[in-house]
Order: C-alpha cells, then structure tokens, then sequence
C-alpha cells in the first residue's frame, strides 16, 4: 500500500507540474514561426508607419519575421476584434492605439471590452500630433484660426484621420474650448486626409506628426500648433495650442498587445525584446524622426495605463456631448 501511495503521489505531481513544464517549453521555443501583427488602420498612416517600424526591430530581437496585416474600419475596432477573437499563443499581436480606448465609449454594441478582453505587452510611443494647414490658407497660427472661423461660422473645414482617434477626438476638443462653429471632415485614414489637404480640398487638418512632418519641412504644409502639453525638438519653433487655448492637451499613444490569457511566458519573452528595443539609441532616433517619443512601461503598468485612458475619454466624449456610433 505504502508503494501504491508513493507511486500515485508522483503521478499526481507530475500531472500538477505539467501545466507549467508545458507553458515554460512554450515560451523557451517561441516564436518558432513568424507573428502576425495586426494594425486597425490603413496603410501609410502614423499607426501604421510606426507599427511597421517597430515590428522590424521586436523581429529581429526575437529570431523571427513580425508581418504586420492592415485590418482597418471602425476606427480601429475591427483589428481588436480580430486580436480579441484569435488563440492566445503569441502569434497573432494586436497594434492598439489610443483610439480603441476613446471607442469604448464612442461606439455602440461592441463585441468585446478592450481593457478586459486582451492582454497588455508594453507601449511604443506616444504619438504627438499637430494642427496643420494647407499653405494657402490664409492663417498662421491658431488665434487666426479662431478668428477666421468665429468670423465665417460652419465655413471652414478641419479634416481629422478617422472617428474615435486622437486627431479626431482633438478636432472636438478645439471646436468646444476655443467656441468655433467647423465642419468636421473625418477621412477612412491618415494617407487620404494628407493628399487632400496638401491639394487644397481641405484647409486645414489635425493628425500625428509622423505623416506629415516631410510635408512641413518641404513648406508643402504649414504647422499652426502642437497638441501636447508642451513644445518637441522634431517641430522647433512650432507653438502648442494651449499657448492659444489655456488648458488644451490631446496627443495619442500605440503598443503591443495581446489576446486574453495569453500565458506569462510568452508576455514576458515578447515585453523584453520591446525594453531592448526601446532601449536602443537608434530606434529612438528612428522614433524622433517620426515625430514621437519612446514610451516605456511594465505589462501591469500598460494595463493600468490602458483602464485610465478608457476613463479620459469617456469623460471627454460626454463632456464634449459626442454620441455614440
């Protein structure tokens, strides 16, 4: 009996062990194919350049090809449903921005809950964003703005990339705290609003940096104002608007995340390679040339980050009387 008992005990913790033993050779291995990493919006815009940037970098820290997959529509939301919905075995990642938190809020009977639904690795960067116009349009800086439009009221049109983004929600932001009366042009990405904008068929714009800071340095658009909290070095001399409009702040944010119950290890393994990544003084530079700025936390630190910014925006969205889609 005493042998018999010996013998079941050992099955028994060889059993409760293997769980574990499985889920630690998993990540030992992984990736052992390439990863897939999804982005919500179309190609060629800030989320998407630097998706692609970084997914060059996490690759090759992690001994495998990152192929990024534009899913766009619903301001992001379709690409987290994708992720949300996909096996959490690390090889089907999620691009998240700032926008799939702001769509909690702004978009009705959504599928799934995005700070509940997927699992935090660790953001990118922030992603500063600029009001910028076309150089025909006679203003040049933000109190002229104002003042065109409270002088034309419902004439002047300020495009923004896509509903339920950063530029978009800072386009609402504006025409609440400065009292301007602007037709909001929201375009299906970040690409078309900078062809129509550097073509005149709209005067003015809000979206990130990294699309369209080529275009400003070439003179082919004209920087009225940043959106942050204060100045950057990549826009030297550009104002920010709240020098204009006290208190005014909106910028956004993209990172890494994952479906729901992915396993620690793979988290982990992938939250590495993203510090080392980040921690290399020529991705920063990279990052700087695209106009945005490194942004470091823990995958806990993400998640908290994630859950406040969906609180933000919900108090921005109702405070600015914005319905939900």
């Amino acid at each position: 009996m005493t042998l018999l008992r010996r013998r079941f005990l050992h099955l028994a913790a060889a059993v409760a062990a293997f769980p574990a033993a499985s889920r630690l050779a998993r990540a030992q291995t992984y990736p052992a194919r390439p990863v897939k990493l999804i982005v919500g919006f179309p190609a060629g815009g800030q989320v998407d350049i630097i998706a692609r940037v970084a997914a060059q970098w996490i690759g090759e820290r992690l001994g495998q090809s990152m192929v990024v997959e534009n899913r766009p529509g619903a301001g992001g939301t379709l690409g987290a449903e994708a992720v949300v919905n996909a096996p959490p075995d690390g090889y089907t990642l999620f691009f998240a921005a700032a926008s799939n938190t702001v769509n909690a809020s702004l978009i009705q009977n959504l599928s799934y809950d995005f700070a509940r639904d997927i699992t935090p690795v660790a953001p990118i960067n922030r992603i500063n964003l600029v009001l910028e116009v076309n150089p025909a349009f006679p203003v040049n800086n933000v109190a002229e703005l104002i003042a065109q439009a409270k002088a034309n009221p419902g004439k002047i049109d300020i495009a923004s990339p896509s509903i339920g983004t950063p530029p978009y929600m800072a386009v609402e932001l504006l025409k609440m705290m400065a009292g301007i009366d602007i037709v909001h042009v929201p375009f299906a990405g970040e690409g078309q609003m900078v062809t129509d904008i550097l073509g005149g068929q709209v005067k003015a714009a809000i979206g990130g940096i990294s699309s369209s800071i080529g275009h400003i340095r070439a003179g082919k658009l004209r920087p009225l104002a940043l959106t942050t909290a204060s100045r950057i070095d990549e826009l030297p001399g550009v104002p920010i608007i709240a020098e204009t409009v006290p208190g005014f702040e909106a910028s956004g944010w993209s990172g890494v995340v994952a479906p729901k119950n992915t396993p620690k290890e793979i988290v982990d393994k992938l939250y590495g390679a993203i510090v080392a990544v980040q921690a290399d003084p020529a991705f920063k530079a990279r990052l700087a040339d695209l106009g945005v700025s490194a942004l470091a936390l823990s995958p806990a630190e993400f998640g908290t980050f994630i859950a406040e910014e969906t609180e933000k925006w919900r108090k921005v969205i109702k405070f600015a009387g914005l319905k939900p889609q």
